[in-house]
């Protein structure tokens, strides 16, 4: 009986270390990978999962090698057939990067940019029939009468000459309207839909009567815009041939999306936007879709105090399917679909551009399932990152934003 009662308290025991070892694990899981205090920690999200994925470190061991340096706030990096890369850098001058990091003079035929606060030569991407065109299209913040400017796009044909790179038969495409007084918010990605269509995003200027209107029809700020790559109009857009309302809007409700990309699962546009203090935020974007600010909106202004009503759900506009609080200061994402890093398959990257640090976070069909923090120490000081892409040759590229910029890759250690 004594030998039997001595099992029972050694079963106990193990029982005992077992459950609080399941504790801890089940505590593990649910850490958040950024431990600094939320923005806004009254708010509450709309469901479960969609904020604070827990941590999960993959372990993925890699090498950060330096492609090129002394960029000047470079914004946006597209990869040439034969190695090459296109740069731009933010005070107008897009650049030809070979493969062993030499950088060109700058482009000749690029026209004049707004380069001021967020404003200069932003995004650019290849014509999907580079190959056979050499066609480039690159947006940028456009200077007007008045001391006003906008988001614009142009394209033209590339001529990589060694001695005198250049873009001929230049064509600005697109202008959003109206154009305001103000240095800040101009979204700018490019991404081409599998249709050929181009998506164009757009902040809302920052300024309250540039946000006040991110929901209003017959304005483009704060809009995602679809047009043809002459800068038609496709003729699905939901909101062609209607009055009061700019044919080439394609969703609205937006702050400053400075991150876009496809899903190569579903080839749905998503993309990633700067909101204020405890809301940033990932939509997948759908056709005429409200997604709702500044009416709705996690976080509270930067100044303090609550975003207009200070309420995050209302009926009719959309929910992000993730956001940070606190913020990260996206800029710049992409689905990693390479073949150097095989746990990262499916993976989406985010640059964190206000927290310093690369971003990955797992899928599950339209679920962050897990986030993890990476190159937290990338410099010093650590260093913001603009710009994410997979390369061609299955390296993840990084742009880090500064007055001395570099273009980074990512391979496996060796």
């Amino acid at each position: 009986m004594i030998s039997d009662f001595r099992s029972v308290i050694a079963e106990g025991r193990l029982f005992a270390v077992g459950a609080m070892l399941a504790v801890a694990q089940v505590a593990a899981a649910q850490t958040p990978a950024d431990p600094r205090p939320a923005n806004n920690p009254a708010q509450k999200p709309a469901f479960a999962g969609q904020t604070d994925a827990p941590e999960q470190k993959l372990g993925v061991a890699f090498d950060v090698v330096t492609v090129a340096e002394g960029l000047q706030n470079p914004w946006s990096v597209a990869f040439l057939p034969g190695g090459k890369m296109l740069v731009t850098e933010r005070p107008g001058r897009l650049r030809v990067v070979t493969a062993d990091g030499k950088l060109s003079e700058p482009v000749a035929g690029i026209p004049p940019v707004f380069a001021r606060g967020q404003g200069g030569l932003l995004d650019v991407v290849l014509d999907p029939a580079f190959a056979k065109n050499n066609v480039i299209y690159w947006s940028f913040a456009e200077p007007r009468e008045n001391n006003e400017n906008n988001t614009a796009v142009a394209r033209g044909k590339f001529v990589d000459d060694a001695a005198a790179p250049r873009v001929e038969d230049v064509q600005v495409i697109y202008h959003q309207r109206p154009s305001m007084n103000s240095p800040l918010h101009f979204g700018s990605r490019l991404v081409f839909g599998r249709d050929g269509t181009l998506f164009v995003t757009q902040g809302d200027r920052s300024i309250i009567p540039g946000r006040m209107q991110a929901q209003k029809l017959e304005s483009g700020l704060g809009k995602i815009v679809r047009i043809n790559t002459d800068g038609s109009i496709p003729k699905d857009n939901p909101f062609a041939g209607k009055d009061g309302a700019l044919p080439e809007i394609y969703s609205y409700g937006h702050r400053n999306l400075q991150a876009a990309a496809l899903n190569p699962a579903t080839g749905e546009l998503w993309e990633i936007e700067h909101g204020t203090r405890g809301g940033d935020e990932i939509n997948i974007v759908r056709k005429g879709k409200d997604y709702g600010w500044p009416t709705i909106a996690y976080g509270i202004e930067y100044q303090g105090g609550p975003i207009t009503g200070g309420i995050q759900q209302q009926a009719g506009m959309e929910q992000p399917i993730y956001y940070w609080d606190p913020i990260i200061g996206p800029s710049g994402m992409t689905f990693y679909n390479g073949s150097l890093f095989p746990q990262w398959q499916g993976n989406l990257f985010v640059g964190g551009h206000g927290s310093r640090d690369l971003v990955r976070l797992t899928l599950n069909g339209d679920k962050i399932t897990g986030e993890e923090r990476l190159l937290k120490d990338l410099g010093p000081k650590g260093e913001a990152i603009r710009d994410v892409r997979t390369g061609p040759d299955g390296a993840l590229y990084l742009l880090t934003d500064g007055a001395q910029g570099k273009l980074l890759k990512l391979v496996p250690k060796k």
